[in-house]
């Protein structure tokens, strides 16, 4: 089952933001669209996705589009009623699930509705994810005829075996048609690996790297595989019918894909994300990653506005009825206080290649710097030769390969 949402604060039923999330910024505002349906469920997912036999009888996929832009008219009404500055839309996500389980129209629908309320920014960045058994050169074509801009392929693997044991259902030598159908239909592309597969091996992930590379893409993410508790994957863990690799395999097989993605002209912007040039980076990602505001739509979907975060409620069923009687969809908040925003800063921005300014690290995780220098997980030429937005320059803090791979260690370090 899909996992289970935290706890937080109550929210009014209008779904109204406090004073502190208005006033004038200058973040930027993007969209995250959820759609919360797939074919099948892949044994390792954990994500807040529903096949048609789990909804049963429920929240209807032919009605989904509606009842998310019902949820869009909510959102620029309560955006006005607090007082946040109209923004176009600088990027959208629509993520899953399969996105592309819908039809091509009601995805293109969806975006209208963003365009209409609020606007899309020049040049604004529009995302679908999709299988690449779930598309056709012709939905690709009307996808970027509608203003999809990219498409992210969740390819996962090139080798049959490990596929089987994800329970991916799609063949992989699909993976150059549909990388070649999106670009003749004027997208960008990125290819999702995972590593980590129980059974998989160094020569089957180099396969699946060096398939990805043969396809010519401009970005890759490749995201360690984590066993999340309640899937059928922990299940067979547990039963002793799978295991799983351990923390060395891991390590080996990052630096593989680091080596080769490099080699290729690919390089790193975030830990698990590369891409051929800072035009190709995921924008909409790096606007998580730097605090930016954002809308989530769907069932289950997170939000952050002004240093206020909520999540809706996260079954379809009850998201759609909710919409239905007038009431917002989100099931509890919270108002970030000083002490985690300092956190979040940090335990996202040092993930970043561009780094952190040594002077947005807390006071008490400064001394820590020159140690994780000497430990050769801070870059030393970015901690001494680092430069400021503005031209100053100041230390920035920036990981190595091997504190990318002991990040977590790096943060707790810095947080003092």
């Amino acid at each position: 089952m899909p996992p289970t949402l935290p706890q937080g604060d109550p929210v009014p039923d209008d779904g109204a933001l406090p004073a502190s999330a208005g006033g004038p910024t200058d973040r930027a505002f993007g969209v995250y669209l959820h759609v919360p349906f797939c074919t099948v469920r892949c044994g390792y997912c954990d994500f807040n996705t529903y096949t048609a036999t789990e909804l049963g009888g429920g929240a209807s996929q032919d009605a989904y589009a509606t009842t998310a832009l019902a949820e869009v008219a909510l959102a620029a009404t309560v955006l006005d009623d607090a007082g946040v500055p109209a923004r176009p839309v600088q990027t959208v996500f629509v993520g899953g699930g399969t996105p592309t389980v819908l039809p091509v129209g009601d995805l293109v629908r969806m975006l209208d509705g963003l365009r209409t309320t609020w606007g899309l920014a020049p040049g604004a960045e529009v995302t679908t994810e999709a299988n690449p058994d779930s598309v056709t050169p012709q939905s690709l074509a009307a996808l970027a005829a509608g203003g999809f801009t990219r498409v992210s392929f969740g390819m996962q693997s090139a080798v049959p075996h490990v596929l089987a044991t994800l329970e991916r259902t799609h063949d992989p030598r699909r993976i150059p048609d549909v990388v070649r159908w999106a670009r003749e239909a004027g997208l960008a592309v990125s290819l999702d690996l995972i590593y980590g597969t129980p059974g998989e091996s160094l020569d089957d992930w180099r396969t699946s790297v060096e398939a990805a590379l043969a396809t010519g893409v401009d970005h890759v993410s490749a995201y360690a595989l984590v066993v999340e508790q309640g899937t059928r994957m922990a299940v067979q863990v547990r039963r002793g019918e799978l295991t799983l690799p351990d923390e060395d395999d891991q390590a080996a097989k990052y630096e593989l894909v680091d080596d080769l993605l490099t080699a290729a002209g690919l390089h790193w912007y975030e830990v698990s994300n590369w891409a051929r040039t800072p035009a190709d980076a995921c924008r909409h990602n790096l606007a998580y990653w730097r605090g930016d505001d954002w809308w989530g739509i769907g069932p289950g979907a997170h939000s952050h506005v002004g240093g206020v975060r909520w999540w809706n409620v996260k079954h379809p069923r009850a998201y759609a009825d909710r919409l239905a009687a007038g009431l917002s969809p989100a099931a509890g908040r919270e108002v970030l206080d000083a002490d985690t925003v300092e956190l979040e800063r940090v335990m996202l921005g040092v993930r970043l290649a561009e780094g952190l300014l040594v002077s947005d690290v807390p006071a008490a995780g400064r001394p820590a710097v020159a140690s994780l220098v000497a430990d050769g997980l801070l870059d030393a030429r970015a901690a001494i030769r680092g430069t400021r937005d503005d031209g100053v320059r100041e230390p920035r803090v920036v990981l190595t390969r091997r504190g990318r791979l002991l990040a977590d260690a790096v943060v707790r370090a810095l947080v003092g």
